[in-house]
């Protein structure tokens, strides 16, 4: 008997320990998923040690402030004078054409607003008339050289290189001119010096043995090329 009395005690603990069992048709306590989210993010804020967020009801019709005062002296002209209040039913803002004073040149529908055909031939002759033709004049002469002018000479002939126009000596050779031709540091040089000493009649150091009036292989083509240009 004192058995049974014992296990029976033992049960009536067991049982005043256990916790009861809530009711699960209640639900979880929340009333609606936004309410929800709403105080899981206050939750994580409090966590993280940050300002709580508060709902985007709350934001639709708040002020917005900014800490700059050149932006926020805009932000008060655009608005009237006042801040601008963040709303969704604030009215669109107004679109200034041309406000950075982009030039409207390259709009037809501006340009032909401001002048006509008619207008556009006049300031044509205008320009023109202000036009100033210069002739041509004679090649200078280059400063610090006395010697000829080998541009002048290549623009008042007209015979391609290696076409003899001139006699040369019997003795003249290929071989006696690149020897000759080797004691210029150019042909310009070697073409100033051939002119100097007689050229192209003449040619007493031996530059020109074919007799076209071109010494030491110079070439008047890119003085020639110009002119014709």
């Amino acid at each position: 008997m004192k058995i049974l009395l014992i296990c029976g005690a033992a049960a009536l603990a067991l049982g005043a320990c256990t916790t009861s069992v809530p009711d699960s048709g209640a639900g979880v306590g929340i009333g609606d998923y936004d309410s929800y989210q709403a105080q899981q993010a206050a939750r994580d804020a409090q966590l993280e040690g940050r300002t709580t967020v508060p709902a985007p009801s709350d934001v639709q019709g708040s002020t917005l402030g900014n800490p700059d005062p050149v932006i926020a002296g805009a932000e008060a002209a655009l608005n009237g004078g006042g801040p601008v209040q963040a709303s969704p039913s604030n009215p669109a803002p107004q679109v200034v054409e041309n406000a950075a004073g982009i030039s409207n040149e390259n709009s037809f529908d501006a340009v032909s607003s401001e002048r006509d055909i008619q207008a556009d031939a006049q300031l044509i002759a205008q320009n023109r008339a202000q036009y100033q033709v210069i002739q041509p004049t004679a090649l200078p002469s280059r400063s610090g050289s006395d010697g000829p002018n080998i541009v002048a000479y290549a623009l008042r002939t007209d015979n391609p290189v290696g076409t003899p126009l001139y006699s040369r000596s019997r003795f003249a050779s290929a071989e006696k001119a690149q020897r000759a031709c080797a004691g210029y540091a150019s042909s310009d040089l070697a073409q100033e010096a051939f002119l100097a000493a007689g050229g192209p009649e003449r040619d007493r150091q031996n530059l020109d043995p074919d007799g076209d009036g071109f010494a030491c292989g110079w070439n008047p083509a890119p003085f020639r090329a110009v002119r014709r240009n």
